[in-house]
């Protein structure tokens, strides 16, 4: 009787100690990694769910920007981490098209990575520098047709939705523009605005301060209807070019390891702080879609993105060899 009584002392002990471990994440500082610089689209999602947390959870939880290598650098330090919770991974779809663009990754893109969930979703919106002489989509493919080879285009790096985008349109129009990578928005953006490129397929969300201030011209949004945040340019089907759509997305990521339960904890959080009227206009105003989807609903969205990428990397003949 007495070692029953031990054995069921020893698992309400546990019980405890268990409900109280979970009870107390977290316990410290919480890194956020982005895997582009200060400044661009992923940063701002990023900062702006950091912020929230940072209020709601009592910790502090810091953005740490870790450019490169069209996201890859980021991605194998997160991959390595412990999964404990206090490591978060803000990505886009580069994360599902990395696996395909270089086949000799250190890490594995699905197998190592623990979706938490998917914050939004934002259309691409082809902007081009206001000397480029086009005020409309039509006007710029015809302006391609005879100077094609003198337009480079710009992406935030090699193996993103907007470099990719870019090979899509290179292939539909036929047309012979260069791609030019950077390390993230930001430098793209300063090279697009200063004439050194000549267009580029952004994400709304980065695009629309210089779209707004005239440093950028947008010609076209790469979605099925028109964007609130840029109510007045047509989609590419309104624009003559029927069919092509293009977006981003940012989501939480963790290491394998992390468990279920603190997963879904994560989850929860974020998902009151993305479902406020607060954040959601704050999303829909940069140009985004709220999503907030569970840690289940984002694994089935990364295992469609990777398909989806697989082929567009295929066709547009982009993979590393």
């Amino acid at each position: 009787m007495l070692k029953q009584w031990m054995r069921a002392g020893l698992c309400a002990a546990a019980l405890i100690g268990a409900a109280a471990y979970a009870d107390s994440y977290p316990a410290k500082p919480v890194s956020m990694t982005v895997p582009y610089p200060a400044g661009g689209a992923t940063d701002v999602v990023a900062r702006a769910v950091a912020e929230q947390l940072t209020q709601l959870w009592k910790q502090p939880v810091v953005v740490e920007n870790k450019s490169g290598a069209g996201t890859t650098i980021a991605a194998a330090a997160v991959a390595r981490a412990p999964g404990d919770g206090y490591t978060l991974y803000m990505t886009t779809s580069a994360h599902t098209i990395s696996g395909y663009l270089y086949p000799d990754l250190a890490y594995d893109p699905v197998k190592d990575f623990a979706p938490i969930t998917l914050v939004t979703k934002v259309p691409l919106v082809l902007v081009v520098n206001p000397g480029v002489p086009a005020t409309t989509l039509p006007d710029f493919l015809t302006y391609l047709k005879t100077h094609g080879n003198e337009v480079n285009f710009a992406s935030p790096g090699n193996g993103t939705a907007q470099h990719l985008s870019g090979e899509l349109f290179k292939l539909a129009t036929q047309s012979k523009i260069t791609h030019v990578p950077y390390r993230g928005d930001a430098p793209a953006f300063t090279d697009l605005a200063g004439g050194q490129v000549q267009m580029m397929l952004a994400t709304i969300t980065s695009a629309l301060p210089l779209i707004e201030s005239g440093k950028l011209r947008a010609l076209a949004v790469a979605n099925a209807t028109r964007v609130p945040a840029l109510a007045n340019v047509p989609t590419f089907d309104e624009a003559g070019m029927p069919g092509f759509e293009a977006a981003t997305w940012f989501g939480v990521l963790a290491p394998a390891s992390l468990s279920p339960e603190r997963a879904q904890r994560i989850y929860q959080d974020i998902s009151r702080i993305v479902a406020t009227p607060k954040m959601r206009e704050r999303i829909e105003a940069l140009g985004g879609e709220v999503v907030n989807s569970t840690p289940q609903a984002f694994a089935d969205f990364i295992a469609a993105e990777q398909q989806k990428w697989g082929k567009a990397v295929q066709v547009a003949g982009a993979a590393k060899p």
